[in-house]
């Protein structure tokens, strides 16, 4: 193969491969929770990070600090339109609103067009809240156990 042939094929890959990479974003980037508040949409996000590394210490925060049994959790991340960012939300609201997270879960379930700001809203939850500044803390606190920086 002659010399400008191969550097025209190598400059042909690498405007390609750098166009493909400018268009895939990462997963985080594509959830939108839209919880109705931009610091726990970027917490939500990331947790979908975390828990894809470490389903089990996900499976294990939600069992032990939101009274999920783990077999729910398990089984809820196994469904595609589930996320682990919403796992997390659904059951921390469901502690700061008093209902089981089974309640949330089948809230979400039947009608999420307003992302979690709408279902928030229906369960008295309004973004500002006090329930929400409760959820943010839960939020906090779970980063604090996993040893893990808050997305600014």
């Amino acid at each position: 193969m002659p010399r400008s042939f191969r550097s025209s094929l190598l400059i042909a890959f690498l405007t390609l491969s750098s166009s493909a990479g400018a268009m895939a974003q990462p997963a985080e980037a594509q959830y939108l929770p839209r919880s109705g508040d931009a610091w726990i949409d970027r917490q939500l996000a990331d947790i979908n990070v975390y828990a894809a590394r470490y389903p089990q210490s996900f499976a294990d925060e939600m069992a032990r600090y939101y009274s999920v049994p783990r077999d729910y959790v398990e089984a809820m991340l196994q469904q595609p339109t589930w996320e682990a960012g919403d796992i997390l939300m659904a059951c921390a609201l469901a502690q700061v609103v008093g209902q089981p997270c089974r309640a949330v879960v089948r809230e979400w379930s039947r009608e999420h067009a307003e992302g979690w700001a709408g279902v928030a809203r229906r369960l008295q939850a309004k973004p500002g809240s006090a329930q929400y500044r409760e959820l943010r803390k839960d939020i906090e606190a779970t980063y604090s156990r996993w040893a893990r920086p808050l997305k600014k």
